[in-house]
């Protein structure tokens, strides 16, 4: 059965491609590609498909590679020396009633919440909000 597969691949590349290149209206100057008619056209398009996709395929290596969005990072400054940052606030320090603490790691005060979340939600769709902590008032 491999010696058919390859005998099949052999007429294929052998017979049939020259055939069918043969036939192809392919015209003999540039100029020529503009007086093809819709069915010559209609002939050359899947040699043209292979032939585009094979310029593909030797240029994507080329080609820049997507970066990932940095807005999809969320700490982009904040103790990047760290290998996780942490902070620490004892409640009873809290001075007023309620205290809003940075969740987006865009506040210019982290750890404490200036509302950087409120632009970063709309540049990235996420739903980030603070941490708010409560002090009971007894």
């Amino acid at each position: 059965t491999f010696k058919m597969v390859l005998e099949s691949i052999a007429r294929i590349i052998k017979v049939q491609l020259p055939a069918y290149l043969k036939r192809l209206p392919l015209p003999e100057t540039v100029g020529g590609f503009a007086k093809l008619t819709v069915s010559e056209w209609l002939r050359l398009l899947p040699l043209l498909g292979i032939l585009a996709l094979l310029g593909y395929l030797t240029i994507r290596p080329f080609l820049p590679k997507k970066k990932k969005q940095k807005d999809s990072l969320i700490n982009l400054k904040i103790q990047k020396e760290n290998p996780k940052v942490v902070n620490e606030i004892d409640i009873e320090d809290l001075k007023s009633t309620n205290a809003c603490y940075c969740r987006c790691w865009r506040s210019k005060t982290f750890p404490v919440c200036d509302k950087s979340h409120i632009k970063h939600n709309e540049l990235t769709g996420d739903n980030v909000g603070p941490l708010i902590l409560k002090k009971k008032v007894l």
